[in-house]
């Protein structure tokens, strides 16, 4: 008992280690003190101060071995012989060096040079005279100790940087290898949640089953359940993929990792996979916790894609100590990885196999039930008044990523105050949504009659055909002010479907070259503002040969490499079969071409109004087309056919009809490609 009361009184040894934990500036001081010490140990000899006249009397029993005259100080400098010490020095002759020395301030170098020449003719004196120009003592003192001083300031400064310094980023070069992860901590304030996660719902779903397991594990152990070791998010840029992970992290309520697949790469060979260690070392010193790793494509390629560069590079060696500390021998648990990347075709097989990344979950892009939600999220901080609804928006803008979305509340925003509204209104909504769609109105771009008339026939044409081709994406606007690179161009409303027919690509085809046979109908002659419908076309009529099989004399084919490689350096088919690509995309094009002519030709009288509508107003909407055309005959016949199953099928077990009837209300989404982009 007696010894551990004397045990417990004594202090901590862990206490003692801090009150004399060294420091690496300590060394510094005491190589300064050690330097400064043996300069003023150097020299034994002492130096004492006499005047003039004691000098003069000294001089006379020469007295001196040597004396040294400074010029500039009007100072000279004796040793004093060995045997006339005692005389010099008196009392303090026992302290003495090897070479004593006197200082003596002279009256100038002319008098003592005249004093000399006495003392040599007349007591025959025989001391050595040097003649010097002279320097300050704290001068010369600087000079030697400067090279010194200067070493030690570099050394400082060298360490400093290469301990976290420019050299290696965070850690510098003596920590390249560590990882430049950043950690959120369960503690940390500015926490994102499920509910700033708008959309979603079936990504939403699968991440909440991890933060349940990291929250609740024995909901699912007992079942004998095991924590998925990873989960890749793909889908297209500005979906959302990094804001879910940043959700997890708020949600889970556990240490959180976030880093950069390109923060594995480095000059520096074996940095890579020295980092990748590194990170799951402190990743499982905090388990559980999760790791997320952005755009992992980065570093997660396939490996060995090129043939003639097979070369061990280092994103390989980051790569293959990736894969082992994810599902190698070493054990991983309570560390979870989520990834996200909208590259996931030229992923390495091995990253994607079950045991690493179990799960794959896409995210894509919003339907416009999640757009409503989205623009719900992105309205909150915004001003608005009654005429904004969040549904009408959401209709506006098909085929928007969350991000798009979050670009038009932004720019509404600054239309709305750049015009010096107190409330942002529906119109600085569709002004932002055209800006984004088709860039910056340039109403002060100088424009020909010629060209403005070019430019009207034109998109008049697109215009005609997309109102009569059935399966065309319905109008809903047309403008000829030069908006972005593009003199002039049409919104369209794209149906929203998963699948598209032979017949739908046909149409949307057909209504593209619209406006180059408009000009050379009605013109007379073609421009090159059809350029960019000819590229969309012929890419559309090439991608119905060769990848979805709807050619009649290439049936059933498809030339599309799944796995990314993109066959390398060669193509999957012979020069033969070239050749027949070749003829059936200009067969299509030519054939549509030709529909595209018969359908203005007999529609002459409406297209000729719709142009000079244009040329007047600059812009029509829906509303001007069907005053000209009158209604879609096939809307109108699906509004027959409604009604009369509105009839037939009671209201309670009543089903939401297929097509919507106001689809020729719906505002524009984006510009087709139908622009006069080259002047």
């Amino acid at each position: 008992m007696n010894n551990n009361k004397n045990m417990s009184n004594k202090p901590p040894k862990d206490n003692k280690q801090k009150m004399f934990r060294f420091n690496i500036y300590w060394m510094y001081g005491l190589i300064l003190v050690m330097l400064g010490a043996l300069y003023f140990t150097s020299d034994s000899s002492i130096t004492k101060e006499i005047g003039w006249t004691e000098f003069q009397k000294y001089a006379q029993e020469n007295s001196f071995d040597k004396i040294t005259v400074f010029n500039k100080k009007n100072m000279l400098e004796a040793t004093v012989k060995s045997d006339k010490v005692k005389d010099v020095f008196k009392d303090n002759a026992d302290r003495l060096g090897t070479s004593p020395k006197i200082l003596v301030k002279i009256p100038s170098s002319d008098k003592f040079s005249d004093f000399y020449d006495r003392m040599v003719s007349e007591h025959n004196i025989d001391t050595p005279i040097t003649y010097e120009e002279g320097e300050d003592a704290f001068f010369n003192f600087f000079i030697s100790l400067a090279p010194w001083v200067l070493f030690i300031f570099l050394w400082i400064f060298i360490m400093r940087r290469m301990s976290g310094g420019a050299g290696g980023g965070p850690g510098g070069v003596f920590n390249v290898g560590k990882a430049k992860a950043q950690l959120f901590d369960k503690d940390n304030d500015h926490k994102v949640t499920f509910q700033d996660v708008a959309g979603l719902s079936e990504a939403k779903q699968e991440v909440e089953e991890i933060v349940s397991f990291l929250k609740n594990p024995g909901k699912y152990t007992e079942l004998g359940g095991k924590i998925p070791k990873g989960a890749l998010l793909v889908g297209p840029p500005g979906t959302g993929k990094t804001l879910l992970a940043k959700a997890v992290a708020g949600e889970a309520n556990v240490p959180f990792f976030s880093l950069s697949g390109s923060d594995f790469v480095e000059m520096f060979v074996g940095v890579g996979a020295s980092r990748v260690r590194d990170l799951f070392r402190q990743a499982k010193e905090k388990a559980p916790c999760i790791v997320f790793i952005d755009e992992i494509d980065a570093v997660g390629r396939a490996r060995g894609k090129n043939a003639n560069m097979n070369s061990n590079d280092e994103r390989e060696n980051t790569l293959n100590q990736l894969l082992t500390e994810m599902d190698g021998f070493g054990s991983n648990s309570g560390v979870i990885i989520l990834a996200a990347t909208n590259r996931a075709d030229v992923l390495d097989k091995a990253l994607l196999r079950a045991g690493r990344f179990d799960r794959q979950i896409h995210v894509e892009l919003p339907d416009i039930n999640e757009r409503k939600e989205i623009f719900g999220v992105h309205l909150r901080p915004i001003k608005i008044d009654e005429s904004v609804d969040a549904e009408f928006l959401s209709r506006q803008t098909p085929g928007f990523s969350g991000a798009d979305i979050a670009n038009v509340c932004n720019e509404a925003a600054l239309i709305a105050a750049r015009n010096g509204k107190s409330f942002v209104q529906k119109e600085d909504f569709m002004s932002a949504v055209d800006r984004i769609v088709g860039g910056l109105e340039k109403r002060t771009k100088i424009t020909t009659a010629e060209e403005r008339k070019s430019i009207a026939f034109h998109e008049a044409g697109h215009a005609t055909l997309s109102w009569l081709l059935e399966h065309a994406n319905p109008l809903v606007k047309v403008t000829i002010v030069p908006r972005g690179k593009a003199l002039g161009a049409a919104w369209y409303l794209p149906e929203e479907r998963q699948i598209t027919t032979k017949e739908q690509l046909l149409d949307e085809m057909c209504a593209t070259l619209g406006g180059r046979a408009a000009e050379e109908i009605f013109l007379g002659r073609i421009s090159t503002g059809a350029s960019n419908d000819l590229e969309r076309v012929t890419k559309q009529a090439l991608a119905m040969v060769i990848y979805f099989g709807m050619s009649e004399a290439l049936p059933n084919i498809n030339y599309y490499d799944t796995t990314g490689q993109e066959w390398g350096f060669t193509k999957p088919y012979s020069e033969e079969t070239a050749r027949l690509i070749d003829t059936e995309v200009q067969k299509i094009i030519n054939e549509q071409y030709a529909r595209a002519r018969k359908m203005l030709t007999e529609n002459t009288e409406g297209h000729n109004k719709l142009a000079n509508v244009l040329l007047e107003r600059e812009v029509i909407y829906t509303e001007d087309v069907e005053h000209i055309f009158g209604k879609r005959p096939w809307v109108s016949r699906m509004e027959e056919l409604m009604e009369q199953q509105e009839k037939k099928v009671s209201p309670a077990v009543k089903e939401e009809p297929v097509v919507s009837t106001e689809i020729e209300d719906k505002p524009a989404a984006e510009p087709t490609a139908n622009n006069n982009t080259q002047e």
